[in-house]
Order: C-alpha cells, then sequence, then structure tokens
C-alpha cells in the first residue's frame, strides 16, 4: 500500500489527531540532539493542542497503514507575534514586522527512523506549505551535529539561516532558517 499523507486544517480534528501524534514525537525527539522525555512529550501535547487554534494552523500525517510515521505542522506568525524578540541577534524592525499572512512557521517537521530517507519529509513539506500566499516560511532547528540530515534537507529546499534563537535562559539555541517565496 505505501504511504500515504493526509493534511488537516485547524479543527478539532487536528486536537484529536494529537494524540496520534505524540508516540511518534515521543521517538523522534528521544534521539539525539533532543533527548527528551516524558515531559517533554506532554508539554509538546499542550503547545501542539494550542498551535491548532491558530490561524491557518495544517497538520500533514503520513502514513504506514495505519502507523504515524511521520508528521509536520505549521502555522501563519500573528501580527503580534514575539517570535523575531528572542533572536539571539536582532534582525531589524523591517524584518521582524509581521502582518499575520507574512511568514508560516514550520513548527514540526518528524519523520521515525525506520522511515526516513525515503522522502517522507520532503513530501509532508512540500504539502505543508503548497498553495500558502506567504513571503516567507520559518522553521528552527538545532545546529548540532546530530541534526545534520535536516540541516541538509532544509538547505537542499532553499533555506537559509538567518540567526539563532534561544527561548528562555536554560533552553537550547535553535537555528532560524527561512524560505524566501518571492
Amino acid at each position: 500500500m505505501g504511504v500515504t499523507f493526509e493534511p488537516i486544517g485547524r479543527s478539532e480534528e487536528a486536537v484529536r489527531q494529537l494524540d496520534v501524534v505524540a508516540p511518534a514525537y515521543q521517538e523522534v525527539y528521544a534521539e539525539p540532539p533532543y533527548r527528551e522525555g516524558p515531559q517533554d512529550v506532554a508539554d509538546f501535547v499542550v503547545r501542539a493542542r494550542r498551535q491548532a487554534t491558530r490561524d491557518g494552523f495544517r497538520l500533514i500525517l503520513a502514513r504506514d497503514a495505519d502507523e504515524v510515521v511521520g508528521f509536520s505542522s505549521g502555522y501563519w506568525l500573528p501580527a503580534d507575534t514575539g517570535w523575531w524578540s528572542a533572536m539571539l541577534e536582532p534582525l531589524g524592525e523591517a524584518f521582524a514586522e509581521e502582518s499575520g499572512r507574512r511568514t508560516f512557521n514550520v513548527a514540526e517537521l518528524a519523520v521515525r527512523r525506520a522511515w526516513r530517507r525515503q522522502g517522507i519529509g520532503a513530501e509532508m513539506h512540500r504539502r505543508l506549505i503548497s498553495d500558502l500566499e506567504a513571503e516567507r516560511i520559518t522553521p528552527t532547528m538545532r545546529p548540532e551535529p546530530e541534526a545534520a540530515a535536516a540541516q541538509t534537507a532544509y538547505a537542499t529546499w532553499g533555506y537559509q539561516k538567518v540567526g539563532q534563537v534561544r527561548h528562555g535562559d536554560t533552553a537550547p539555541a535553535y537555528d532560524v532558517m527561512v524560505l524566501s517565496m518571492r
């Protein structure tokens, strides 16, 4: 049968599907460089439920039969976002200005180990951002060598690093990437 892709928009269905996504999240993010545990998974579910109510929220599930093998999600950054204010080096007022339809944030893109290197991540990414009338797309990713596959994928898709962000004093740094759509 092969892998199928299921798009889900902002809805109660998206919120319900997050419980189905949690085991895949747990498996992927237990690996280095993340090394996340049960509390991190619980935090993900809370965060993702909040994101699922945001304007333009999209969730793409990759399934092999009934098993979730990957997922990707994102939403529009609102006009009053603090997204760019956590940058370690400011990017400037014009860069950080948001309209609610300028920047689409790729919140998650994860593929379970046994299904990697089959184009599933690329297809989820394509479906997640297809038909968006965005000026730019932005994900974050860890800079450690263990994240080299993700770094390479995003670079291949045309993303460029614009800086780093740290959400909290004890939080790790993440590279902030941007794909210009214009």
